[in-house]
Order: structure tokens, then sequence, then C-alpha cells
């Protein structure tokens, strides 16, 4: 019988891990866990989050993972099963999901707010969306899966117990250890302590804060000083979140009722978290709160504003403000606006912008530099070690961060006792039971881009071009030609990004227009009778863009339309 990569039977069941996403970024998780013999095993998804798209990638709305593996697998893929809410682990299901067609798997709060976003796809009468209980114990084919409660910045972030007939894994979702939540239980220490009794064959790790030494703050200690910025607040008060951040949300309501103040919430997102909260059975004593049309006949001194935009979102509700278009919401100087989050990768310049913007009109801007208005949803090495403890895995594979982050991750395992730590990238197949963990396969994996309402492979080569049209511009040349390859009448030439003067004061459409017929009167008639089209466009394109670059020192994106007549 053939043996695999690992020496093991081909034919012998085995328990593996996949990740598509997630493993070696912020961000697009999503993982693939499968048991079986190498050439029929069945699969479960789980999460299928989506990434946000970086200054590199201009024009694009979010980045979805490639599928191509798990929509090969047919019906052997079984279901996706969430761990919670939060876009980078349940934002892709919407989009993605027509192509794989399975059953979903989601507690209450993150079910709701799924079916919102299905809504809104037109896909809620087709998914076949199964709501579980928080803690519950369920099974698809061979997994028997078990959601434990952790801490997180979000109501029923779960972990996944997968116990397969083969061994068992854990699966942390996003966790940090919050010993004074302000909203929901705390994490399950006496579950995980059982299943380290039980026996872990692999521990699959958020790796997201793991170069960050000590515990996180607790959530109680955040709203303490939210408190009191809030109460020696003299002049309207904005605080922005993440809006999926209910056990914030409710904080900032707390905080502004103990105070007499009214709490105005502005944005979309975060009016659908509410409401899908409540939908939950969450948020049944939110002090009452009032639409951003009551905002103008508010005090000052008498309104705190929940908005949406902390990530600095152009459409977002705190980007309009600080520009001053929102057309309900206004500050002015002397009042105050808290970042009670943390800037994701990337939108570093956006927010600062944002906060610039606000600083310009003389509102005082806090960020957690300044006070603590925000506490991470992420295990710091404290709390790591405190569940490496608690689990005791036989291996522990680091997931949910960047390559620095997965390899850190790897090596403070080992440095804390864990007998073994493997990084495992997007598309590698890792055994993690029976017998000795091992790289047992490929898979081919990618990214997806979601360009306004259509999803493009990222390797097609639009956001390369838009990256070239904004360093060098573009410039369009037509022109008539007759069938001897004669010029018919002036070329029209337009110019996008592109200088109208050069140095010396030229002007641009004349160098084109020079360059074009250069290239025309040096080509022998026959030849332009003859040549194709599209022969005599490329001539005339490196011919601009040589003429241009020499005028200007860049060569454009040059584009030629020629008509024979």
């Amino acid at each position: 019988m053939s043996k695999g990569r690992a020496g093991r039977s081909r034919g012998e069941p085995e328990f593996v891990f996949l990740p598509l996403g997630g493993a070696g970024e912020i961000g697009m998780n999503t993982y693939l866990y499968g048991f079986g013999p190498a050439n029929d095993r069945v699969w479960i998804m789980v999460d299928l989050g989506v990434k946000f798209s970086e200054d590199h990638e201009p024009g694009i709305d979010v980045v979805l993972p490639d599928l191509s593996f798990a929509t090969s697998l047919g019906d052997r893929l079984l279901a996706i099963v969430l761990t919670h809410a939060h876009e980078d682990h349940f934002g892709a299901v919407g989009y993605l999901w027509p192509s794989l067609r399975v059953p979903v798997y989601a507690t209450p709060f993150t079910a709701s707010l799924l079916s919102v976003r299905l809504h809104e796809r037109g896909l809620i009468e087709e998914v076949n969306l199964e709501v579980v209980p928080v803690d519950g114990r369920f099974s698809i084919g061979p997994f028997d899966l078990e959601l434990v409660t952790v801490n997180h910045s979000i109501p029923e972030p779960q972990a996944l117990v997968i116990r397969t007939p083969a061994g068992m894994a854990v699966h942390s979702g996003d966790w940090k250890i919050d010993n004074a939540p302000v909203f929901g239980p705390r994490i399950d220490e006496i579950r995980f302590r059982e299943l380290g009794d039980e026996g872990c064959d692999a521990f699959i790790c958020d790796s997201t804060n793991v170069l960050r030494e000590g515990i996180s703050p607790t959530e109680q200690e955040v709203a303490d000083s939210l408190n009191r910025i809030i109460r020696s607040a003299r002049g309207r008060v904005a605080v922005t979140t993440f809006a999926s951040h209910v056990g914030r949300i409710e904080t900032v309501a707390k905080a502004a009722e103990a105070v007499g103040r009214q709490v105005v919430v502005v944005g979309r997102a975060m009016h659908a978290t509410i409401a899908a909260a409540r939908n939950a059975g969450y948020l049944k004593d939110l002090p009452p709160i009032v639409d951003d049309e009551a905002f103008g006949y508010l005090p000052p001194d008498k309104v705190v504003c929940l908005c949406t935009g902390s990530q600095g979102e152009p459409r977002a509700a705190l980007a309009r403000i600080a520009e001053d278009t929102h057309p309900t919401i206004s500050l002015e100087d002397g009042d105050l606006v808290i970042f009670s989050s943390k800037t994701i990768p990337g939108n570093e310049k956006a927010v600062i912008a944002i906060e610039n913007n606000l600083a310009a009109r003389g509102v005082q801007v806090i960020t957690n530099d300044e006070h603590l208005v925000h506490v991470t949803g992420h295990p710091r090495r404290g709390e790591l070690s405190q569940m490496y403890a608690w689990l005791r895995p036989k291996l522990l594979i680091p997931m949910h961060g960047e390559k620095r982050h997965l390899l850190e991750h790897k090596l403070f395992a080992l440095e804390r006792g864990v007998p073994r730590a493997e990084v495992v990238c997007n598309g590698e197949i890792m055994r993690l039971a029976p017998g000795e963990p091992a790289m047992v396969g490929e898979a081919p994996v990618g990214r997806v881009y979601l360009d306004g309402q259509i999803m493009v492979p990222a390797d097609v080569g639009l956001v390369r071009a838009r990256r070239k049209l904004s360093f060098v511009g573009a410039v369009m040349v037509s022109l008539v030609v007759d069938r001897d390859g004669r010029l018919v009448g002036q070329p029209q030439i337009a110019l996008d990004g592109v200088p109208y003067f050069d140095g010396n004061g030229s002007e641009m459409p004349e160098i084109v227009r020079t360059a074009v017929e250069d290239v025309l009167d040096g080509v022998p008639s026959v030849r332009r009778r003859e040549s194709r089209n599209d022969a005599l466009e490329q001539m005339i394109s490196q011919n601009v863009r040589r003429a241009v670059n020499m005028a200007w020192g860049k060569k454009p994106v040059c584009k030629v339309l020629l008509h024979r007549v």
C-alpha cells in the first residue's frame, strides 16, 4: 500500500487542519478541518471572513479568500461553523456562500447579525442557518463539536472543540481572559481545564497579541475610565468604537445616563448591532437612545453621541462629522471625541486625517494613547500562558496573525513548555492525529477582490493597473487613418493625471501629437497599409510614452484607439 508524505497509509483515517486564510495575515480567517483517508476526507469550515483592503489595493472594498479548494470538495464539505460575528470571521459568508451551499452553524447573536447580511444579499431564504446555543454541543458527520465561552469584544465569542475518532483539537477563535467583563460571562476556565484533562491533541490559537507582555486590562477598567472622562466633559461628547462592540455600547450608554446625558446613536451598522443584540436577548437594560435627528435640540452638556467610523471609513458617521458634512451632527470648539478603539493596521492614515480635521475645529480628541479608553480582545503573553496551563496541548498551531506573529507564537509556546509547535501557512495541510503531527499535503489558496459589486481574482492585474495610474497618469490618443495608413485629420489627445506643460513650457498634447506623427511618417506606406491595427497602436503607444518620459521624466499609461476609413 502506498505511503503519504508523512509515511502513513493513505487509506488510514486522519484528522487534518488546513487554513485558507488568516495564517500569515490579520483578517480573512477561514479554516478547514478534515477527517478520513487522504483520498476521501470530509470537511468542516470554521469561520469565513474578510480582510479590509490596504493602500496598495486602490478601489477594492474588501478582500476575500479563494475558495477553489473548498468548492472542489462538493458534498464532502459538510458545513460552516462560525465562532463569532466579527467581519474577519463571518463577513465573507454573504459573498461566498453561493459557491458552497452548505448549512451554517452559529450562536443566536451571530445568527442574528448574519441574517441581516444574508437579507441584504438576497440569500436569507436560501441559507440553512442552524442556530446552536452558547456552550452547545452538536455533531456534523464524524465531527463531535462543542462550543466553549471565551471573552472577546462581541457577544457570544466561542472557542470550538473538534472531536474525531482520531483525536481532539481546540480552535480558539478570538479570545482573551477578562476577570471583570462588563458584558457576558467570564471565560469558562473550568471547562478548559476539563478539556486539558481529557487530552488536547492540538490547540489552534489566536496570535494577534503574542508580541505584548503581561495581561490585558479588563473591560471594567475601561468602563471606569470612560465614566470619569464623560463625567468631567463640559461640551458635547462623541464616542466612536467598533459597531459590533455591544459591551462598549452598553458601557458608554450607562456612563451617559449616570451624568444625565442623552445617548444619540449615529450610523447604520451600530443601529443594526443594537437590534441584533436585542433580538438575541441582550441590552435589555440599555438606557433610552434617540436617533441623530434629536442631536441639534439637546444642550451641549446633555448629549453623548455614539457613532461609527473608528477606523477612518470615509462614508461612516465620524468622517462626515469631522468634515462638517453630516446632515444632523456638528461638533465645535470645546466638544470632545473619544476613540474607544484600536486602529487596525492599514487604517492609520485615515484615522489620523479625521483626528486632524476634528482638531482643526477645536474639538478635543482622546485616544488610548492618553487614557485607557479601549482594551484589546486578544490574549497577551500572560493569558496565553494561562491557557497553555489549562489545556496542556500536545501541539500548538498559531493562527490569526502575520508571519512574525506566527513565528513568535511558536517560539513562545515552546518556551512555556508546550511539547511541540508548528507554523502552518495558508494552503498547507497538517495532520493533527493520529500519531506524530506532519505536513501531509497542499491546497490552492489566494485572494479574491470585491470590486464594487463584482468579485474578481486578485491576480488579474486590475489593482496593479490602478496603482500605476496613480503614479504616472494616462494619455489617451484617438486617430483615424485611411486605407493607405495616412492620417486623416488631427489625432484627438486627452491627458489624465499628466502635466499640461513640460519644464520648458511646451504643451504636452503637442509633444504627444508629434510622437504620433513621427511613427506614421517613419513607417513605410506598404507596412502602414498592411499592418494590423494593434501593431500600429503598440508602436504609437511606445513612442508616446518615450516622448512624454523625455519631457516629464515619467512614462504614463498610454491607450491608443486607431480607426480606419
